[in-house]
C-alpha cells in the first residue's frame, strides 16, 4: 500500500490576476506567464503524493478491460475480483486512520483516486465497487468508539467485510426524517422492524449501517430528532434482499430490503441514541464531491472514444472530425468536463481545509453530473449507429452516468438549495 504522509493542499482560494491589455492570447503564452507582481499564482497541477495516487490506482484498474466490464454488464456478476484488487493494494483505506490500517487521507486525495476509478472503462459499476468504503462508514470514524473501530474498520480496509446501507425508504425518498424503520429498545439492544430501497450491494455485503428512528417523528420536538445509526451484521434470516433490475450499473445490485425483528446489540450502536441525522450529514459533502468525479471521469472517458472514433471515421473522403458540425459539440463537452472538474476540487480543497463547502459541493455534483452525461450522449451520437452497439462501450458508459444525475440527492433539490442557502431567497418546501 501507498501512505502518503506528506500530502500539503497546494489549490488556493486566491483571485486570479486580473486581464490587463497584454494578455497572453495563446496556450503557450497563457503556460509561461508571469504573475502580476506581489499576487501568488494559483497553481492546479497534482503535487508528487497525487501523481502517485493516480498511478497507483491506475495501475490497478488498467487490469480490468473494456471485455471485462462489458462482461459484468451482461451477467450482473459482482466485480468480485476488482474489488479483491484494490483491497489488496491498499486502497479501500485512503480516507480511514492510520491506526487502523488506512492512509489517513482527505477527500481530495479520494477524489484523484475515484476520478482515476472511473476513467477507463468501468464507469459506476467500478466506482460503486469501491466507493462505499471511502466516506460511507464515516460516522464509525467520527462517532465511533475506540473499540468499534478497532473492531470494523481493519476489515473494510482489508475487504474481508462489505458494507450496504439502509437509509433510503420507499415512502420518505429524500425526506429523510421521515422514515419510518423503527428500533425499539429491549434488553441487550434493540429489535428493528421496516423496509428500505435502493441499498445498494445488498446481495453481497455481510454488514450493514441502518439509519432507524428510536423516537417516532410525531413525538420529536424536532423533525430531525430520534435518529439513530447502527452498524451490524445483515442477518439473512431477518432481512429479506430483492434485487431490482435497472438501466446501468448492472453488477452492483440495488435492492428492496425487508427487516423483520431483526436483533441489533446495543454495542452495535453509533454514537448517542437520537443523534443519527446529525452524523449522516458528515459524509454527504464527500459523497457529492466523490459522484461529481466520477461522472466527470467517464464523460472524459466517453469524449476520449468520441474523438478517436471522429479521427478514424472517413466519410465522403475527409474525417468526421474535420466537420465542425463534430468538431464543436465535442470542443464544447471537454470545456464543461473541465470547469466541473475545478469546482469539484475546489470543493474538495474547501473540505479537507475545514471550510464551509455546501454550496460548493452540491455544485460540483450538479454541474459534474450533467458534464457527464452530456459528453457521453454527444459520444453516442458522434459515433452514429455504432454508437447504439455494445462493442463501442459509449452505449453503457451513457447508462452508467445516468445515475449521477438522479443519486443521491436529484437536481431540483440542489438548486433549491442553492436558491435558498446562497442566493437567500425563500425556502420553496
Amino acid at each position: 500500500m501507498i501512505v502518503l504522509t506528506s500530502y500539503k493542499p497546494s489549490r488556493h482560494s486566491q483571485q486570479a490576476n486580473p486581464p490587463t491589455d497584454n494578455a497572453p492570447t495563446s496556450r503557450a503564452e497563457c503556460d509561461s506567464a508571469v504573475p502580476i507582481q506581489g499576487m501568488t499564482a494559483m497553481d492546479f497541477s497534482f503535487n508528487s503524493d497525487h501523481e502517485a495516487i493516480r498511478e497507483g490506482v491506475g495501475a490497478v484498474v488498467k487490469d480490468f478491460t473494456d471485455d471485462y466490464w462489458l462482461q459484468r454488464d451482461e451477467d450482473g456478476v459482482f466485480p468480485r475480483e476488482f474489488h479483491t484488487a484494490m483491497a489488496d493494494a491498499g486502497w479501500l483505506g485512503i480516507t480511514m486512520p492510520q491506526e487502523y490500517g488506512g492512509a489517513g487521507l482527505g477527500v481530495t486525495e479520494a477524489a484523484i483516486m475515484m476520478h482515476e476509478v472511473a476513467s477507463h472503462g468501468g464507469g459506476m459499476t467500478a466506482a460503486s465497487t469501491v466507493h462505499i468504503n471511502l466516506f460511507g462508514p464515516h460516522p464509525i470514524v467520527v462517532f465511533g468508539s475506540s473499540e468499534q473501530k478497532a473492531r470494523w474498520i481493519p476489515r473494510l480496509i482489508s475487504g474481508e467485510d462489505q458494507c450496504c446501507f439502509g437509509v433510503t425508504e420507499p415512502d420518505a425518498g429524500l425526506n429523510t426524517t421521515a422514515i419510518k424503520t423503527f428500533a425499539e429498545r429491549v434488553p441487550g439492544g434493540y429489535i428493528v422492524r421496516g423496509q428500505k430501497v435502493w441499498t445498494s450491494t445488498a446481495q453481497v455485503a455481510n454488514k450493514i449501517m441502518l439509519l432507524t428512528r428510536t423516537t417516532r417523528l410525531e413525538d420529536c420536538k424536532r423533525p430531525t430528532d430520534g435518529i439513530t445509526v447502527f452498524y451490524t451484521d445483515l442477518d439473512r434470516g431477518k432481512i429479506e434482499v430483492k434485487r431490482i433490475p435497472k438501466m446501468g450499473r448492472k453488477a452492483v445490485d440495488s435492492n428492496a430490503i425487508f427487516i423483520d425483528d431483526l436483533f441489533v446489540p446495543e454495542e452495535d450502536r453509533i454514537g448517542e441514541e437520537g443523534k443519527g441525522f446529525s452524523y449522516l450529514l458528515h459524509s454527504l459533502n464527500p459523497e457529492r464531491i466523490l459522484i461529481a468525479v466520477e461522472a466527470i471521469a467517464i464523460g472524459q472517458d466517453a469524449l476520449r472514444r468520441g474523438t478517436r472514433y471522429a479521427k478514424e471515421r472517413h466519410v465522403f473522403g475527409r474525417p468526421i472530425g474535420q466537420n465542425q458540425g463534430i468538431q464543436h459539440p465535442l470542443a464544447e463537452r471537454w470545456m464543461a468536463l473541465e470547469a466541473a472538474y475545478l469546482m469539484a476540487m475546489k470543493a474538495a480543497w474547501l473540505y479537507d481545509n475545514k471550510k464551509t463547502c455546501g454550496a460548493e459541493a452540491n455544485t460540483a455534483k450538479f454541474l459534474g453530473a450533467r458534464a457527464g452525461y452530456d459528453a457521453c450522449l454527444q459520444s453516442l451520437m458522434t459515433h452514429g449507429g455504432f454508437g447504439y452497439a455494445k462493442e463501442y462501450h459509449v452505449e453503457r458508459l451513457l447508462r452508467e452516468v445516468t445515475v449521477t444525475r438522479i443519486a443521491p440527492i436529484t437536481e431540483q433539490l440542489i438548486m433549491c438549495f442553492i436558491a435558498e442557502k446562497v442566493l437567500e431567497l425563500p425556502a420553496s418546501y
